[in-house]
């Protein structure tokens, strides 16, 4: 499920930070705010009912088959713009890659993709039960770019992803973190305690953690889009390869 709302950054930041939201679907504006990708976790049922056709016109027929549920197990990849992938082709974004390199090493997995552009980490504890309902056996949490470019208060983001994480692990599902940084003009020591964040959390609760989301992709020409922000369809290949080595450890064949 891909939602987005607006959140306006400087395109020349140095570094990348998560979350901008976006008013135009296209690589060419950062300000993208692409349509949400198609909900496909409902299982669409076809039936029939023979006693609203006249017994005399009824022939007898073969009743159309159900789909077969999806009885995989769930990962859910749970963030803000990073992961709904704003700016991208539906089907391009990192979980959708993600889904693509799972299945190519045999584990069975569906991915769901829970990003929203713009969410802080205030947003993402809100959206919590929503993510529980869906009883997911790993999720993957992406949360914080949006609180360092607004400059929150660390201890309240850090306050938040703790409630994620803990929440989601006394739930019994695993959970793996990956992180994101900031433009040094944020300032050294807001952007240190910004960094440890992630790497307490994933001390206190005993997760994998990717310190850098966009490891091999910021920076890198054809891998992030003219807002300097968000991956391209290209960054976002490198960007689930980037998770997979969180991931694999939590997963079974």
């Amino acid at each position: 499920m891909r939602k987005v709302l607006c959140l306006s950054i400087l395109a020349a930041l140095p570094l990348v930070a998560s979350g901008c939201r976006a008013n135009s679907p296209s690589d060419s504006a950062p300000d993208s705010r692409p349509d949400s990708r198609p909900d496909t976790r409902t299982d669409a049922i076809v039936s029939s009912d023979p006693a609203s056709v006249p017994a005399a016109a009824t022939a007898p027929q073969t009743q159309p088959a159900h789909p077969a549920k999806d009885l995989r197990p769930l990962l859910i990849c749970f963030g803000d713009s990073l992961t709904a992938g704003p700016g991208t082709d539906p089907g391009q974004s990192y979980p959708d890659y993600l889904q693509t390199d799972l299945d190519r090493l045999h584990y069975r997995y569906r991915v769901d993709n829970e990003g929203v552009s713009g969410n802080t980490t205030k947003d993402g504890v809100e959206r919590l039960p929503d993510v529980l309902s869906l009883h997911p056996e790993v999720v993957v949490v992406e949360f914080g770019g949006n609180d360092g470019l607004r400059g929150l208060p660390i201890e309240d983001s850090r306050a938040n992803l703790d409630q994620i994480v803990g929440t989601l692990k006394r739930a019994g599902i695993k959970v793996a973190l990956a992180g994101i940084t900031l433009p040094p003009d944020y300032g050294a020591d807001y952007v240190r305690q910004f960094d440890q964040t992630y790497t307490l959390l994933a001390q206190k609760y005993r997760v994998p953690m990717l310190p850098f989301l966009l490891k091999n992709v910021y920076g890198v020409p054809g891998m992030m889009q003219r807002d300097d922000i968000h991956a391209t369809a290209r960054g976002n290949q490198v960007v689930a390869r980037n998770v997979i080595p969180i991931v694999l450890p939590l997963l079974s064949r």
